[in-house]
């Protein structure tokens, strides 16, 4: 029997890897998996060699206080591959840790076939990740089409998939009723999927309900949480006081609030894009250590930190950064906001007409086909 060992690093990369894999299986029913891997791999009845947690880290100085624990990390993960000898290894995001895994891995053996979806952001920073990265990957897989020009120099082989999570799935509708009564508008917040973001976004975020409770009496607040802290964050929201608020974690009904949400206050990553698919306004935020935010902005190539915003070379959704990500202003842009209508109109239109180029609406068939075309 074929097997594969996908390789996850963080619970976006999980998710991906779920969709790539619940289509690659409808192709291919006889496959054996084994994963470093998420709530979402764990879905699709694949086991995990160790908690996701384990190896999910945020910040510069994050990894530096943590580097011999993930040395240790990518060592035994690298080991186990080698131990479990798959025709694929299929790694997704995380570059540090999951790039890092497949070059020991291929060194060791080089008949396993590497596939990697997700390419290192060499267009932000770190552009000379792409030399390396020829001699131990078989195949990358690109979100964005822009990004084939910088792996094409060094004769990657490339597919440009479009982003799965921008595909136009048609599900059936949930009933929401019982999660938001009273008919009340909504305003999904997503505080991050990182014990470390959490940490520092949730009291910040739970400040801003306070400022806009006092003026608005018809939203009710949406949490859009992992399974991992769905329960902390509503432990908070409770001993806040709150009676409109709630924390969701499951996938299905995250995405019917969404579609249903008014407005959508964000961190900074992957989920702008499927808010943006959602025709949802929004605005991000996003906040670090001051060492880690002094190492960025020295490194990083790019003004803005939204993908949206930087395939635009416009701000077109607001970003609230470091000292500027406050419950004050978070509460002043979303007032305006809501006192502007059109406004809001004109960031969803500006950011579909960019979204129409990250999409196939066949990104899961074609990394799939890309995965059985080298089984």
């Amino acid at each position: 029997m074929k097997k594969i060992f996908i390789l996850t690093g963080e619970p976006s990369g999980d998710k991906l890897a779920s969709k790539v894999i619940r289509r690659f299986k409808i192709l291919n029913p006889n496959v054996e998996y084994l994963s470093v891997g998420g709530e979402h791999l764990k879905a699709l009845g694949i086991q995990s060699l160790y908690d996701l947690k384990e190896v999910t880290y945020l910040g510069f100085t994050k990894v530096l206080l943590n580097i011999f624990n993930i040395k240790k990390k990518i060592n035994y993960t690298a080991n186990k591959i080698i131990e479990y000898k798959p025709d694929i290894l299929f790694s997704v995001d995380s570059p540090d840790f999951t790039l890092r895994v497949a070059e020991k891995v291929k060194k060791i053996n080089p008949n396993i076939k590497t596939i990697h979806f997700v390419a290192p952001q060499v267009w932000i920073w770190r552009e000379y990740r792409v030399r390396k990265l020829k001699f131990f990957l078989d195949h990358l897989l690109l979100l964005f089409p822009f990004e084939k020009k910088y792996f094409d120099k060094e004769n990657i082989k490339t597919t440009f998939t479009g982003h799965p999570l921008l595909e136009n799935n048609i599900n059936s509708r949930i009933d929401i009723s019982q999660i938001i009564k009273n008919h009340k508008k909504i305003i999904s917040i997503f505080p991050g999927s990182r014990k470390s973001e959490i940490d520092i976004l949730l009291p910040i975020l739970t400040d801003f309900i306070k400022l806009m409770n006092k003026k608005y009496d018809d939203f009710f607040y949406v949490f859009h949480s992992t399974s991992d802290f769905n329960k902390s964050i509503q432990d908070k929201l409770i001993k806040e006081g709150f009676k409109n608020c709630g924390s969701i974690s499951n996938e299905k009904i995250k995405s019917e609030v969404l579609k249903s949400s008014s407005f959508a206050v964000t961190k900074s990553g992957t989920i702008s894009l499927e808010i943006c698919n959602a025709k949802v306004p929004s605005i991000i935020i996003y906040k670090m250590g001051f060492l880690n935010f002094l190492i960025v902005k020295i490194l990083v190539k790019v003004k803005y930190a939204n993908i949206i915003n930087i395939a635009a070379d416009e701000e077109i959704i607001p970003e609230l950064l470091q000292s500027n990500c406050n419950s004050k202003n978070i509460f002043t842009f979303v007032d305006n906001f809501f006192n502007d209508t059109r406004s809001m109109q004109n960031q969803v239109d500006k950011s579909q007409k960019i979204l129409k180029n990250f999409k196939t609406n066949q990104s899961s068939d074609i990394a799939a086909s890309v995965l059985t075309d080298n089984l």
